[in-house]
């Protein structure tokens, strides 16, 4: 995927999954992605290009950046739980689906369960 097409696949996935909202608490710069509240994605430009920056386990995180050219640590985020995707065409829409899942679902275990519109641990499987 290049460019806004990266953005654009984020963004449909992350309008299906339930109690997702989109909010712009930095600005009309910054898509940010929430639910409960809570960050699980963000868009905007790095150096005049589109990113998706998304929650990730540290292992994860780690393994993703070392092994996906386009992917990199979490662009203003804390680098060990964070990633950011660039539109370099390596990353494929599966991928970034499962990517943009993993995040929401890694912010809801966070969340009390009295508030979490679905449960991380059966969610989708």
């Amino acid at each position: 995927m290049h460019g806004k097409q990266l953005q654009e696949h984020a963004a449909a996935r992350a309008e299906e999954l339930p109690g997702s909202e989109l909010t712009h608490p930095f600005g009309d710069d910054w898509d940010v992605y929430k639910v409960c509240g809570k960050i699980f994605m963000l868009f905007s430009e790095v150096d005049q290009q589109p990113v998706v920056i998304l929650k990730s386990a540290p292992s994860d995180a780690k393994a993703l950046v070392e092994g996906v050219a386009d992917i990199t640590p979490g662009y203003h985020m804390n680098k060990k739980h964070w990633i950011t995707l660039h539109g370099g065409g390596t990353l494929d829409g599966q991928l970034v689906d499962d990517l943009v899942t993993e995040s929401y679902l890694l912010v809801l275990e966070k969340l009390p369960r009295r508030v979490r519109p679905v449960d991380p641990a059966t969610f989708g499987r």
